[in-house]
């Protein structure tokens, strides 16, 4: 499953999906101390880059204890996208510069695709081909892109759509086995994902419902695609990771321990409160650290005073009390 993307080499193509408010650069690091080989941002908003926002630097920054991180953008507007582009190609708010500049054209939420951005792009492959050929004429880094299947099952043109972003010389494509209006739920598409493996030259990331090695497994032979970027099943168990790594080398794979997940949780909310402060780490973390105790006994309640927390001496002592 090795991937070239740039100067990059991912030895098992295992990479952390970008997740809109799960994954900063805490998870980031945590996923990458556990094998994740490369990782994408949270998406950021072109225009919000563009017009100078305030707030993007802090989702736009890359620290160095991370795998190598790209940087997703969303947008429509090919000049926007181009230009938001070049601004974060060199670093953003201290952070080192990203190794790859990603298009975000699936996220299927209404108030991002009604505005004509995310999986609405996929709509029109001549808009696909025409923003990456701008966004790749604007940066010497590699540019990716992220779709899905199609709008819906009456649509499913990721076919045409990995056409277009490859004539527009997108360098990796990302592809989520659902349509738009599918959003998280269903089945995985594997047939489009393969479909799209087999129409394209450039390497091919399948995506979806990816929860342990047999799902991984499934994955790839049933797609033949290079590599896999896992998503929610990465959110509190970047465990995932260390398992899909002995799968690939043929090692065993031990499950971490409740005290384990419970270390590398408060960890993750440690790496968290140095970015952002205590006040604002907490109340953002706080469905990444109660996904940590699933499967466990007491988790439900553990995860109602999780929720209530406002403090890392409150998770603290709540994971305390678990592990007793």
């Amino acid at each position: 499953m090795m991937i070239r993307l740039g100067n990059l080499t991912l030895r098992h193509g295992l990479c952390l999906a970008p997740m809109a408010g799960y994954t900063d650069s805490a998870m980031r690091q945590i996923a990458g101390r556990y094998g994740a080989e490369y990782a994408v941002s949270e998406m950021i908003s072109a225009k919000a880059v563009c017009y100078g926002d305030q707030k993007t630097p802090l989702l736009a920054r890359i620290d160095r204890a991370e795998p190598p991180t790209a940087i997703q953008l969303f947008g429509s507007e090919p000049k926007n996208l181009a230009e938001a582009a070049r601004i974060l190609a060199d670093g953003a708010n201290g952070g080192i510069p990203p190794v790859a500049i990603d298009i975000n054209m699936g996220c299927p939420v209404a108030k991002i695709a009604n505005n004509g951005d995310g999986s609405a792009l996929m709509r029109d492959p001549h808009l696909i081909e025409r923003i990456v050929r701008a966004v790749r004429d604007a940066v010497t880094l590699p540019v990716t892109v992220k779709i899905r299947t199609g709008w819906d099952d009456a649509h499913k043109n990721a076919v045409d759509c990995a056409r277009a972003a490859e004539a527009g010389g997108a360098e990796l494509l990302c592809i989520h086995g659902r349509t738009k209006v599918q959003m998280y739920s269903g089945d995985i598409d594997l047939a489009t994902i393969a479909a799209v493996k087999s129409a394209v030259d450039i390497p091919v990331l399948g995506n979806g419902n990816i929860t342990d090695a047999e799902g991984a497994r499934r994955m790839l032979d049933a797609t033949g695609c290079d590599g896999l970027m896992i998503g929610r099943g990465a959110v509190g168990n970047p465990f995932l990771f260390a398992e899909l790594t002995a799968a690939a080398e043929g090692k065993a794979f031990t499950p971490p321990t409740l005290g384990e997940r419970c270390e590398t949780a408060l960890l993750q909310l440690t790496l968290a409160i140095a970015e952002k402060g205590e006040f604002r780490a907490v109340r953002e973390s706080r469905k990444s650290i109660a996904e940590y105790l699933s499967g466990f006994r007491g988790a439900a309640t553990a995860r109602e005073a999780i929720n209530r927390a406002e403090t890392y001496s409150e998770i603290e002592a709540i994971f305390s009390r678990l592990t007793q």
